[in-house]
């Protein structure tokens, strides 16, 4: 009786397909799937609410400021009298001119301690990293009496430069970290052949290894760019009389013990928070690159 199963040729390998109705590898079931995007769904909802409603309350006139509903009178009056009858301009001139000298002098300082640490061995590297890490682990309450002292005795507060310099001290530590990951993962044949090309150290670091390192140089902007423009507590207590506080410092104007004025509140905060948007879509498409740098084993 002659056999008339198909056989199967040598090196192959056999498979057999699904079950109908059954899940293949790796698929979640339909409760889970369900599941998953309605707490996605949920936690946007939760993550776009505020912002949201602070732009439709800046919108409204004062007396409903506490009305649930969306706009029923729309107004830009908020507007015009945080621009016209408050110092915001004068807020807005400080906070440029902090935040400013804080982003070119941090990323310059960052990029540069970042690059010695992982080029050069030295005595006191070790210490001088950890030093740059434990620095993080301080809270602002405990700093600005140490700091508001430091400051008085070099005649520097109620200066900008007091702020470039108490800001310099939150943002350099952690991107000076940051960029000796970044470092870390550009190969150091670049830098030996800019010195076989006659380059300098510094030479080499600023024509070959630093336009390498675009991303990281974006994250740490975007890190000393936010940390002047975003900080309350320094600028509060560092600085005195509406014409020199910041931006951050001038909000607490609008509500405080004594008046509570929601609608010009709103309305200054959308306004700071239009840069600092501007400023994250520039330097978005490298974030994710920089921050994952110190990943890279050195």
């Amino acid at each position: 009786m002659t056999d008339t199963t198909p056989s199967t040729p040598a090196g192959a390998v056999a498979t057999t397909a699904p079950r109908r109705g059954g899940r293949g590898r790796g698929e979640r079931p339909l409760i889970a799937s369900v599941g998953l995007h309605a707490g996605l769904l949920v936690a946007a909802v939760v993550a776009v609410f505020p912002p949201l409603w602070l732009v439709v309350t800046s919108f409204k006139p004062k007396s409903d400021a506490f009305d649930t509903s969306l706009v029923k009178d729309f107004t830009l009056g908020n507007y015009r009298h945080v621009v016209q009858d408050t110092d915001f301009l004068a807020w807005l001139q400080n906070s440029l001119l902090v935040v400013g000298l804080t982003t070119l002098v941090g990323v310059f300082i960052s990029a540069t301690t970042g690059y010695a640490v992982s080029r050069f061995r030295f005595p006191g590297t070790r210490p001088l990293m950890w030093m740059l890490l434990l620095t993080q682990m301080f809270p602002v309450a405990v700093l600005i009496v140490p700091l508001y002292n430091l400051l008085a005795g070099l005649g520097l507060l109620n200066q900008p430069l007091g702020l470039v310099v108490t800001y310099l001290t939150v943002a350099v530590p952690f991107c000076a970290w940051m960029m000796k990951g970044y470092f870390d993962g550009i190969p150091v044949e670049i830098d030996e052949a800019g010195r076989v090309d006659g380059l300098t150290p510094f030479g080499t670091f600023w024509r070959l290894v630093l336009p390498l390192a675009k991303p990281g140089l974006a994250v740490t902007a975007f890190y000393t760019f936010i940390t002047g423009w975003a900080e309350v507590a320094y600028a509060s207590a560092f600085m005195t009389g509406e014409e020199n506080l910041t931006l951050a410092g001038g909000l607490q104007t609008f509500v405080n013990q004594y008046t509570s004025d929601w609608g010009s509140l709103t309305a200054a905060a959308v306004i700071i928070a239009v840069p600092a948007a501007i400023v994250f879509g520039l330097v978005q498409r490298h974030l994710v690159s920089g921050l994952t740098a110190g990943a890279t084993k050195s």
